[in-house]
């Protein structure tokens, strides 16, 4: 009987998951009262210190029913993240890329064991939210932080046009 249950308890530790450092991400997508309303093409991407990028963690942008390049003719209206990544790029990125977004407020997780944050070095960095709409407006909403955490850290910033809210947890 002692056997039997050192061995079943002993597969249920084998199965449960190893805490990892977590990056929890929201992004509201504003309803906007406008004539022609297109949902924005937005880029999520981390940069270091030195303001290059250190990961691109999202970018969404229309993918089909579009018979200009499925909507990547478009993508380079991210400026500041076309600039610094997005023309090095070939999307789609598996993991990276999809497709826009409606209005609402969009979580996104990332854990230190996925490609993005897997190879991050210790250092202070910057969330960073771009959004840009046809028959709109651009918008940049920057939201600082430490990584690994070494205790929870929340942090927030307002967009005013084309972003809401953003917030960032990061979790130990």
């Amino acid at each position: 009987m002692r056997v039997t249950l050192t061995i079943a308890l002993s597969g249920l530790l084998a199965t449960s998951p190893a805490y990892a450092t977590t990056l929890d991400i929201n992004v509201e997508v504003p309803k906007l009262n406008v004539a022609e309303y297109h949902r924005p093409y937005v880029a999520i991407w981390l940069e270091g210190a030195d303001q290059k990028v250190a990961a691109n963690l999202s970018v969404w942008y229309q993918q089909t029913g579009n018979s200009e390049g499925h909507g990547t003719k478009w993508l380079p209206d991210l400026r500041q993240w076309w600039r610094k990544s997005g023309r090095t790029l070939e999307v789609p990125v598996d993991g990276v890329t999809g497709p826009t977004r409606p209005v609402g407020t969009h979580a996104l997780s990332f854990n230190d064991r996925q490609p993005a944050l897997k190879d991050l070095a210790p250092g202070n960095y910057t969330l960073v939210v771009e959004a840009a709409r046809e028959v709109g407006g651009r918008e940049l909403v920057k939201v600082p932080f430490s990584w690994p955490a070494k205790t929870a850290q929340n942090a927030s910033a307002q967009g005013s046009t084309e972003l809401g809210k953003v917030t960032l947890a990061v979790k130990p």
